[in-house]
Formats: C-alpha cells, structure tokens, sequence
C-alpha cells in the first residue's frame, strides 16, 4: 500500500472512531437541551420554574446604584429590597421604542396594583434633557401612579455603565439615531432578593430579558418576534409567591 493510501485509510478510520464516540452524545445533548451548559452564562432552576442567571459560577444581582427620582427623592437599590421588580433604559423624547415600553409596563402596573411589593425602575439614557421636572411630567401623562415605580436621571456616565456593563443592555448616544438615541427594549426581571431572574427557553437556557417593546395585541413584530408580556405577568406573579 503506497503512502496516500495509507493516509486516507487512517483519515477514514479517524473519522469512523469520532463519529461512533461522540455523535450519540451530542445527539443526546441536544435533546437534553444542554449543548450549552458549560457556556459563561447558564441557569439554576432548582427554584421552582424561574431560573437565576449565573454568571461565573455565581448568580448574577442587580448592580448597586444611586440616581434621583421624578420626585427629585435619592433612590438606591436598597429602596426595591423585598420587592419584585422590573428595569428598563428609555427617555422622554424617544419617538420609537418607547412609548410602546412604557404603555406595556402601565399595562403591567394596572395588574398588579394590588401588590405593594411590585416595582418599576426606569433608568432615562438622555439625563441631561430628562430632569426630574419633565420626567414628572412624562409619569403624568402616561399614567405612573405606582409609588414603587421610579423614574430615575442622573450622572450620565453612571447610568450607561449601569446599562452596558451592570445589566448587558445596551444603551448609547447615536447622534444619527431617531431622537438621538438607540438602546435595547428590553425587561429585566429582579425578585424580591435582588437576583436578576427569567425562565428557560425550550432548550433549557434563559431568556434573560423579556421584549418590551411589543404588545400583547400586537403580538409579533415587524421581525416576526413574539410578544413577551404575557409571559412576563405570569413570571411576574410567580415572584410575588416566592417566599
């Protein structure tokens, strides 16, 4: 047997090994959901159907912060401990995503304003315009009358970083973008314990954040995307019964 046909015949058998040892366990993977399991982000879903977000073996908590209010009151992050609460980076003038963000967390605020453990912290990515007198104008036309839903402006840098590196949403000054801004509509989850939270997808992986910007009646977008708030109410609901 010349050189070539040796080399092919040990490619071959090479390739014969690998598929009869690994293939069955990737196939079983994949079923199981768990091709990504060893990836940087994973979940915990040893409590109930809610998964905690775990970021390098630990899970991950809502990063400190200290930005004023419409009612130009401090807020902290100690001011949600012991409530279930949502996050989201909008501003005033945003001519796209946003009103449709916030008419679905009135939505959301309506259904659960019975719960004085439910809470709404939106953080303004324009705080130079969005002082506490025009988002107290903002909260009155759209109806915010949850005393736990807080519109926050502040340091500029402080609330990007909070975005871009404290929650992964993105959020950023694009002078060419509608109204000057671009930034992700999305929801984080955040039970009463600080730990961001969401459920698992068909695969076994998080969701990590809820879509926003998409009504329940609308319920798809332009995209093809789903709606995520009515499975964001029931995920809600399941917080507010942790104990």
């Amino acid at each position: 047997m010349d050189k070539n046909k040796y080399t092919y015949v040990w490619v071959s058998f090479i390739i014969l090994i690998f598929g009869i040892i690994f293939i069955p366990r990737i196939i079983k993977r994949v079923n199981k959901g768990t091709v990504v399991e060893s990836d940087r982000m994973s979940i915990d879903t040893n409590n109930g159907d809610l998964a905690y977000i775990i970021v390098n073996k630990e899970k991950r908590k809502v990063p400190e912060f200290a930005f004023i209010n419409q009612d130009s009151l401090l807020i902290t992050n100690n001011d949600y401990k012991g409530k279930v609460y949502l996050v989201e980076f909008f501003f005033t003038t945003c001519p796209s995503i946003c009103p449709i963000m916030n008419q679905n967390l009135v939505q959301i605020q309506s259904k659960f304003e019975d719960f004085d453990d439910f809470g709404v912290a939106s953080f303004t990515i324009n705080p130079t315009y969005d002082t506490p007198t025009v988002l107290k104008e903002y909260a009155e036309k759209y109806g915010i009358t949850n005393l736990n839903w807080n519109l926050m402006t502040g340091d500029p840098e402080g609330i990007y970083d909070l975005a871009n590196s404290g929650f992964n949403i993105f959020a950023s000054e694009v002078p060419n973008a509608p109204g000057g801004f671009e930034h992700a509509g999305l929801f984080a989850l955040v039970d009463k314990n600080g730990y961001l939270r969401s459920r698992a997808d068909e695969f076994g992986n998080p969701i990590i954040y809820y879509r926003g910007a998409i009504s329940e009646e609308a319920g798809v977008n332009d995209h093809g995307e789903k709606e995520q708030i009515g499975i964001l109410k029931e995920d809600i609901q399941k917080l507010l019964e942790e104990k």
